[in-house]
């Protein structure tokens, strides 16, 4: 195979001095048994998104190694200095259970060092979300976490946190890559200051488990707490490390946990992927949930920020839950707790994202607290809290099952999240009810909204420019019916653009620009696209709806629902 010549110019730049002998070894090996392999790492540059990078580990510009992070870690270190030019600044760096994320760990350490940042250091994995608590707790001014989430295990990657604990939002975003962008691989600075290197574990743990407790509980008594019966797994994740701790310290005895799965491990060997939102994930959970007759099962991934929840149906079945209705039951269970302490007082905020379902809009207004609804990302709600200090924040989710309790981490956070899914689990068994009945029960109250997700995977090169090809379709040719009811509403985020398709006015939409095209038709669904910003991925969320107005026609009417996103999904041959 013929590789071209722009893309051997970038690999021969490796094959200098300021690469060590083992990279280029590699590179040399791959160009003559490899030769693909080697333009897909090096055909461009691993990109630093808004948040950091996710990549496949390997040698190259487009892999995620010790010189591409090196690279971002330097660009880091000098943008720090230039923000705060009479400080010494501090970064706090955390690692989950990936192949090589210690090792990487220690290489951003290293860097951050070497350039006069005092870094403390996690001993051992720990979840993302005890990351972004402890930038906060120890007043640092960035922290790193090394994760590539729910990716395949041959994927790592880097996430950059600023001084509120959120991830890097504008400016300090571009600000950072624009620094990036100026570093030369030769003038990354490797060599260690070991004495600003600080090792950190338990005493940061134990403030974070006990701040975890007390945002997660909403009132379950310890009668109610010891008639529950949990499984958990962690699906070989870091979330082994403060999950079983939390329920623990929160009251809860009777907790299951998978030891087949318990041990970290960056292979995952037990699942084809370890993501909460596939039912394959929680398998074995479920199996052990059977033979201890559980009440819910919940799974976290890797780097414990997302939660997957299976509770008991009408049928005393275990059914997974998806992200949009384990997000609806969290935040009204926190409402609930508001308003029974009289804290709603007008100054009350929930959040969302423009792709997550359109019930927790409702819910709000009938609690009468705002609801804020932001880009995909978590860091877009942390933004929410830092823009708004005189507003309180209750709490936010988003559909890929991810939520957050409360302002004391800055990101999704499936520590006191599973928490808070126990102690609903806990008070409406009590209750002589349950936590499927008392979301059936708020489907009356709002309107059932029900949403189905379908990706599409477009790996390399060419899957790239397919996914790319695709957004321009729809923006060229935008669909003018769906399923036989009439687009009635565009949203272009990338054009910050909303299309009324009936009179042709366009309005502003004054949110930061994204790659995202929501159609809203006659009958109330809605259909958005989204390439993935971390994945080969091109993403499609229908939304449906209707009323509920008897608990006996859930069944009857969740087939409806189901029927008319397949048929949707169907009309624009995705399925």
């Amino acid at each position: 195979m013929h590789i071209e010549p722009k893309i051997l110019e970038r690999i021969n730049s490796w094959l200098t001095p300021t690469f060590d002998e083992e990279t280029q070894n590699t590179i040399k090996e791959s160009i003559a048994h490899k030769p693909k392999d080697i333009q897909e790492s090096f055909y461009k540059d691993l990109e630093f998104g808004t948040g950091g990078m996710r990549g496949i580990m390997g040698v190259g510009t487009n892999r995620i190694n010790k010189y591409t992070l090196g690279k971002s870690t330097q660009g880091l270190s000098d943008y720090l200095h230039q923000q705060f030019p009479n400080e010494t600044p501090k970064a706090v760096i955390a690692y989950d259970c990936r192949h090589n994320s210690k090792s990487l760990a220690k290489v951003v350490a290293d860097v951050f060092s070497a350039n006069g940042i005092e870094v403390y250091l996690f001993e051992d994995l720990r979840p993302t979300p005890e990351l972004s608590f402890a930038v906060k707790h120890l007043n640092c001014h960035c922290g790193i976490v090394l994760t590539a989430s729910h990716n395949p295990p041959e994927y790592n990657g880097y996430k950059v946190y600023w001084q509120d604990g959120g991830q890097l939002v504008p400016p300090h975003d571009k600000g950072v890559i624009d620094v990036i962008n100026t570093v030369d691989y030769a003038n990354i600075k490797f060599d260690a200051n070991e004495q600003l290197i600080h090792t950190i574990g338990k005493v940061v743990d134990d403030v974070f488990i006990d701040a975890s407790v007390e945002k997660g509980s909403v009132g379950a008594t310890q009668k109610a707490k010891d008639d529950l019966t949990i499984v958990f797994t962690s699906l070989h994740g870091t979330s082994i490390t403060a999950v079983p701790e939390t329920l623990k310290r929160g009251g809860y005895k009777n907790v299951h946990i998978v030891k087949e799965q318990e041990v970290p491990d960056g292979g995952f060997p037990t699942v084809k992927s370890p993501n909460p939102e596939e039912p394959a994930a929680l398998k074995m959970a479920l199996e052990l949930a059977e033979k201890v007759n559980a009440d819910i099962v919940i799974g976290t991934d890797p780097d414990c920020d997302r939660l997957g929840v299976a509770v008991r149906n009408s049928e005393n079945e275990l059914q997974l839950l998806n992200g949009n209705q384990t997000m609806v039951m969290m935040t009204d269970f926190l409402l609930k707790q508001w308003k029974a302490e009289d804290r709603i007082k007008g100054k009350e905020f929930i959040a969302s994202t423009i792709v997550s379902t359109p019930m927790l809009s409702k819910l709000a207004a009938s609690y009468e607290v705002e609801s804020k609804i932001v880009l995909t990302g978590f860091k877009w709600i942390a933004k929410l809290i830092h823009d708004f200090p005189e507003l309180d924040f209750i709490g936010g989710g988003e559909e890929s099952f991810g939520y957050m309790v409360g302002d004391f981490v800055r990101d999704k956070d499936a520590v006191t999240s599973t928490l808070l899914a126990c102690e609903i689990a806990a008070i409406t068994k009590s209750n002589g009810s349950s936590f499927f009945k008392e979301l059936i029960q708020l489907y009356t109250e709002h309107g059932f909204y029900k949403e189905k997700l379908v990706s599409l995977t477009k790996k390399g090169i060419e899957g790239a420019e397919e996914i790319k090809q695709m957004m321009i379709d729809a923006r060229e040719n935008p669909l003018t019916i769906i399923n036989g009811s009439k687009v009635v509403k565009i949203e272009d985020y990338d054009l910050s653009e909303a299309k009324n398709m009936l009179t042709g006015e366009t309005t502003k939409i004054d949110i930061p620009k994204s790659n995202v095209i929501i159609y809203y038709t006659e009958d109330g669904s809605q259909v958005a696209l989204r390439p993935s910003g971390t994945e080969p991925k091109i993403k499609f969320y229908v939304s449906v709806n209707t009323a509920l107005s008897n608990v006996n026609d859930f069944e009857a009417i969740e087939t409806e629902l189901d029927n008319k996103a397949e048929a949707i999904l169907k009309d624009m041959n995705l399925i």
